[in-house]
C-alpha cells in the first residue's frame, strides 16, 4: 500500500476523475511527487468499478482499493448479503479472504470472524478498509488459509472458502482439485475445525462433478442476480449423509424469485406435458443452471412443451419464478403463417430450435423491440413452432 494516495488532495483527484478519459490522464501526468500517475489511474479505474458492485466502498471516504482485477473477481455485496443471510453464529473463519466483501457481511452475523489472506497487499488493504468501515469485530490475518488451520486446533462455527480456479479453461467442465485451494484434498482438516463449511464457486462447476469430488454436500445454492448466474454456494455438513437439497434464488431489484427441490427426487421424477394453453412460462436462469426441470412442473402444476424446450404452459396465471407470457397465437413455423402475421418488430427467444435469432431475424425481417415476445420451440409433438405473446400483468 502507497498511503500517500489517501491524502485528501489525491483523493480529491480521484473523485473528481472518475469519468475522465483514461488514455488522456496517462499521457497528461499529474503534479502528485508521492504517487505515480499509475498508481492513482489504478484507484480511478477500481473505484468505478465498485459504483455498483460495492456501492457500501464506493459512498465511503478514505477506501483504498486493489486493481481492478480484484475488483472484478470478488463477490458483489448483493450476493454476500445474500449467503450471510444463510448462516449465523460465534466465530467463521474464511480462508481466501481476499478483498473482503463476505467477511463484511459476515461480521453482521458472527461475533468474531477471522479473514486470512496470503497476498500481503490485499491483506493489509482489507484492514485499512474495515477501519474506515466501522467493523472492529473481523481479525485480519496475512498467511494462507489452510495453514492457519494447520497451526491452530481453534474450532469455528463455520470455514468459508472461495478456492480459485489454476488456470482460466472458459466454456469448459473444471475441477475442485484444480483449485487454489484444493478443497477435496483438505476436506478432512477443514470439517476437524468445523461442522458447517461454505464452499463459493463459479457457475461452471457443474453438480455432478462437485458432489463427487466432495463429502457430505447438504445443500447446493445457485445464486442469480438480474437473471444472470453469478456463483454456486456449496454448504456442507460433518457426516451429512442424506438427500442433496437445491436453492435457487435470482435476486431482482423489485422481488426475490425462489424456488427449491431436492436432486434426487428431480432424477426419480417425469414433467407433465401438453401443447400451448393460455399463458408461457420461462424459467429464471438460477433454474435453468439447476435443472429442475421436472420439479418446475410438479410442484408449479404446470405443464412443459417438450423434453428439451424448458418452456412451460397453464390454463391459468401463476406466480412462477422467471418470465410470465399470455399467449395469444401459436402458429406452425414456415414463412407462410409468419408473412400472415405482418410482424416488423418482436422480441425473440429460441429454446430447442435449430435456428439463431440472428437468422431468423435476417430471414423475416424482423426487428428487435416492441411489445411482442416471440418463442421460437418445438413442442410436444416435435413441431417446430411460434409461440406469439405478450408480457403477463
Amino acid at each position: 500500500m502507497n498511503h500517500s494516495i489517501l491524502n485528501t488532495n489525491i483523493q480529491e483527484f480521484i473523485n473528481k476523475h472518475l469519468n475522465a478519459d483514461i488514455s488522456k490522464l496517462l499521457l497528461k501526468g499529474t503534479l502528485f511527487s508521492s504517487v505515480e500517475t499509475k498508481e492513482i489511474i489504478e484507484q480511478i479505474e477500481a473505484k468505478k468499478r465498485s459504483e455498483k458492485k460495492l456501492p457500501t466502498w464506493f459512498n465511503t471516504e478514505n477506501i483504498y482499493y486493489p486493481n481492478k482485477l480484484n475488483i472484478e473477481q470478488t463477490s458483489s455485496e448483493i450476493t454476500a448479503n445474500y449467503k450471510s443471510n444463510l448462516i449465523n453464529g460465534e466465530s467463521i473463519i474464511d480462508l481466501t479472504g481476499g478483498l473482503g466483501v463476505d467477511c463484511y457481511y459476515f461480521s453482521k452475523r458472527f461475533k468474531t470472524v477471522w479473514h486470512c489472506e496470503i497476498n500481503d497487499s490485499l491483506s493489509k488493504i482489507a484492514n485499512h478498509n474495515y477501519k474506515q468501515l466501522y467493523i472492529q469485530n473481523i481479525k485480519t490475518h496475512h498467511i494462507d488459509g489452510l495453514e492457519y488451520l494447520k497451526l491452530n486446533n481453534k474450532p469455528y462455527d463455520w470455514i468459508y472458502v472461495d478456492p480459485s480456479r489454476r488456470n482460466d479453461s472458459k466454456g469448459k467442465v473444471f475441477f475442485l482439485n484444480d483449485c487454489l485451494p484444493n478443497i477435496p484434498e483438505h476436506l478432512d482438516l477443514l470439517t476437524k475445525h468445523s461442522k458447517n463449511i461454505m464452499i463459493k464457486t463459479s457457475p461452471l462447476l457443474d453438480f455432478s462433478v462437485g458432489i463427487n469430488e466432495l463429502k457430505y454436500v447438504k445443500t447446493i445454492h445457485v445464486v442469480a442476480v438480474n437473471n444472470e448466474v453469478k456463483e454456486l454456494l456449496w454448504i456442507l455438513e460433518r457426516n451429512y449423509s442424506g438427500e442433496t437439497s437445491i436453492e435457487t434464488i435470482n435476486l431482482k431489484k423489485e422481488k426475490k424469485e425462489c424456488f427449491n427441490f431436492l436432486l434426487d427426487e428431480e432424477k426419480a421424477s417425469q414433467s407433465n406435458y401438453n401443447q400451448t394453453l393460455a399463458y408461457l412460462y420461462e424459467p429464471n436462469s438460477s433454474i435453468l443452471k439447476a435443472g429442475g426441470f421436472h420439479s418446475v412442473s410438479n410442484q408449479l402444476n404446470v405443464y412443459k412443451l417438450h423434453q428439451h424446450s424448458h418452456l412451460y404452459t397453464s390454463e391459468k396465471l401463476l406466480n412462477f419464478p422467471g418470465r410470465c407470457f399470455k399467449i395469444e397465437k401459436t402458429i406452425p413455423f414456415n414463412k407462410k403463417e409468419l408473412k400472415k402475421e405482418a410482424i416488423k418488430k418482436a422480441n425473440i427467444t429460441i429454446r430447442n430450435f435449430p435456428e439463431t435469432v440472428q437468422q431468423i431475424r435476417k430471414k423475416f425481417n424482423i426487428k428487435d423491440g416492441g411489445s411482442l415476445y416471440l418463442f421460437f420451440t418445438t413442442d410436444i409433438d416435435d413441431n417446430k413452432v411460434v409461440i406469439i405473446c405478450t408480457k403477463a400483468n
